[in-house]
């Protein structure tokens, strides 16, 4: 969660009847995997004892006993009446000298049965007679109980705010949408003004916290990137810096692993007939013309809002055989809260260099390294399967591509072409025509048979226009 999702993660841990042995595991074991949140779920004290073990270890998860060490209260799942806001245990805790945040767990209502009956039944939880009294005529209909539970857990939690509570915990039970209908009910989330940090999403784990630099090769794969640089000791901050040391994990089935609901969309998208390369190109131009919502090399789910302000020049150098991966226009001076290429937060101003990723043929490549001749703010590096490589910059070279200005902070230059992870990037990108792609055939089919012939045959190409102001990346595909 906290390296893939990105997202800060607390971990719930069941204190109830279990060896302290056990709970010290716990701890070390997600210590040591950068995570620092515990939700320690007291429950009721085993049958026939009224005290709890307190557990000692640098971690405050102990909310039995507050004085055991808890930042925090979050409470169990409760409801209240909209006509009296009932902060009575609030008010008891204050009394007898707990000073920690008490934050109330709100349950958005989702379904009667399966969701309200059964979570309160067995949490116990007291039903305001109003409450009852709404869900009942609509209690089979679902659509009406969600929008209830909407409605409810809105002015419950406007109250509860209004109190001068200012922490909420919304139970989602894996339903999402009620809470996120809540959030944004109270004014606390705006889709359209969600930020980026960073180009990419920066885990939450504590040991990548100060992360800020990577290759642009994963901008698709970011879960196969975290996977492949787990090991590292360090993670780069500020520069780049040397990128051979330390070095990148092995490609193994991970990398390769996809969701199930993400291979059923490939399935149907990719796994169609294919005669020709010209197939495969009408594959890679449907994706760029967001015709399709999938793509084996990448993680995402369709095209990015940077990459269709290019999408017109990206389908036309596909229908010329140049089959496009990865891709960033040029950018010079965009405010930071530009929907499309903006992040950093407010009041910086972002820049880009254009940049370009593909397979060709080697016919392909001569014709494109002869016109780039003519571009000399143009820098390539090209390698095949075999490892077979040219380009016009140093085997260490490292171009930063894109970068930020920010109020009362140094540049930040969060994406970068270093040619000597294109080498390593390259294994996975050529891996991809198989495991990825050529995989979703029967063994035996000729589609496979075509896809794999690519995949011998190609050379990958990073290309970067390094005149972000007046160059223009796509002249040197003319003629061609």
């Amino acid at each position: 969660m906290q390296n893939m999702v990105c997202v800060e993660t607390m971990m719930h841990l069941t204190c109830t009847n279990m060896p302290v042995e056990k709970i010290d595991h716990a701890l070390e074991t997600i210590k040591s995997n950068g995570i620092q949140n515990v939700l320690a779920l007291r429950g009721d004290p085993p049958h026939g004892q009224d005290k709890f073990v307190q557990v000692d270890g640098g971690f405050a998860c102990a909310l039995d006993l507050v004085d055991a060490g808890a930042d925090l209260i979050v409470t169990q799942l409760f409801y209240m009446t909209l006509k009296i806001s009932n902060l009575k245990f609030v008010n008891d805790c204050r009394q007898i000298g707990i000073t920690c945040p008490i934050v109330p767990g709100i349950m958005p209502i989702n379904n009667y049965k399966q969701g309200f009956i059964r979570m309160t039944g067995f949490c116990k939880t007291k039903i305001p007679a109003e409450i009852t009294a709404a869900l009942d005529p609509i209690k089979d209909n679902e659509e009406a109980v969600k929008a209830y539970g909407v409605h409810l857990g809105t002015e419950m939690c406007k109250k509860i705010l209004a109190s001068g509570i200012k922490t909420l915990h919304l139970y989602t039970l894996n339903m999402e949408k009620s809470a996120l209908a809540i959030l944004m009910n109270l004014g606390l989330i705006e889709e359209s003004k969600i930020s980026r940090p960073l180009p990419w999403r920066p885990p939450t784990n504590v040991f990548r916290v100060k992360e800020d630099v990577r290759p642009i090769f994963w901008a698709n794969r970011p879960k196969s990137y975290i996977t492949r640089t787990r090991g590292w000791d360090q993670y780069p901050s500020g520069r780049w810096g040397d990128s051979r040391n330390p070095s990148y994990g092995a490609l193994s089935d991970h990398q390769f692993t996809r969701p199930r609901g993400r291979g059923k969309k490939l399935q149907e998208e990719w796994a169609v007939p294919l005669k020709s390369v010209e197939d495969i190109s009408e594959r890679f131009m449907n994706f760029c013309q967001g015709k399709l919502t999938s793509s084996p090399w990448s993680e995402l789910d369709g095209l990015q809002p940077e990459t269709k302000i290019i999408d017109d020049q990206l389908v036309k150098i596909n229908q010329k055989g140049f089959l496009t991966i990865n891709s960033q226009p040029a950018v010079n001076g965009e405010k930071s809260d530009s929907p499309t290429v903006g992040w950093g937060g407010p009041g910086g101003y972002v820049y880009q260099k254009a940049y370009l990723e593909f397979f060709c043929t080697k016919e392909k490549l001569d014709q494109l390294v002869e016109k780039s001749k003519a571009f000399p703010s143009l820098t390539f590096i090209a390698v095949n399967k075999d490892g077979e490589s040219s380009s016009n910059i140093p085997a260490n070279a490292v171009n930063a591509v894109t970068w930020g200005v920010f109020p009362g902070k140094e540049i930040i230059q969060p994406t970068v072409v270093d040619a000597a992870s294109f080498m390593v990037w390259k294994d996975e990108a050529f891996e991809i025509w198989t495991r990825g792609w050529a995989s979703l055939f029967p063994e035996g089919d000729s589609s496979r048979e075509l896809l794999e012939k690519v995949q011998k045959s190609y050379y990958l190409v990073s290309l970067v226009d390094n005149d972000y102001i007046h160059g223009d990346l796509f002249a040197a595909f003319k003629e061609i």
